[in-house]
């Protein structure tokens, strides 16, 4: 019978530990962090980028097209660029914010502390490149077939990391280094395919 002991720091079977929560690192790892910026299948993921294709949208010009609409602090950027791409795009702290300082230093936009938050509002020297902006804002080139290849291929992650969690969890140490070596492979035949298209 299989030695199987269930515990605070993880699970362990036939002296393999698993860490709390194997095979996820923590909510959001896949599904939509995993998709969003710095996600694996997002824009802005940190796997190879090759040439032009596939470029993250711009920042700037989302900032700018926003600011047009209202006033907004950076997180509600973050969140209306999250809700108006479906998931696809949602664009990290650390690329906002230095937007954000850098078109204060321009003088295009301007900050107001509004509830322990800093609002930010498009200056009249703004106000020009903002409407520019907003006649091709970056989340109008996401179209309807991206965002239903963007979902396909979450339901194939989830249903993979589904498979991972029960190989985990119930697979020998052989059935685990098989995985293992697949998931490998998979990983190279990924990338494979990138290269293949330059």
């Amino acid at each position: 019978m299989r030695n199987i002991h269930h515990g605070h720091h993880g699970f362990r079977a036939r002296g393999f530990t698993f860490p709390p929560g194997f095979p996820f690192g923590g909510p959001g790892d896949f599904g939509g962090g995993g998709f969003g910026p710095g996600g694996p299948f997002g824009p802005g993921g940190r796997g190879p980028r090759r040439g032009g294709r596939g470029s993250r949208p711009n920042v700037r010009t989302a900032v700018l097209a926003l600011l047009l609409e209202r006033p907004m602090h950076g997180y509600e950027m973050i969140q209306e660029l999250d809700s108006r791409t479906n998931g696809i795009w949602r664009p990290s702290p650390g690329s906002v914010y230095p937007t954000l300082q850098l078109l204060e230093d321009e003088g295009l936009i301007e900050a107001e502390a509004a509830g322990g938050r800093k609002s930010y509002h498009l200056t009249d020297a703004g106000r020009a490149e903002a409407e520019t902006a907003a006649e091709n804002p970056p989340w109008g080139n996401i179209g309807d077939d991206t965002m239903s290849q963007v979902q396909d291929f979450r339901d194939a992650a989830v249903g993979i990391m589904g498979a991972l969690k029960q190989v985990g969890f119930n697979g020998t140490p052989e059935q685990r280094q098989r995985a293992l070596e697949i998931l490998n492979e998979t990983k190279r035949k990924l990338y494979a395919i990138l290269a293949d298209g330059e």
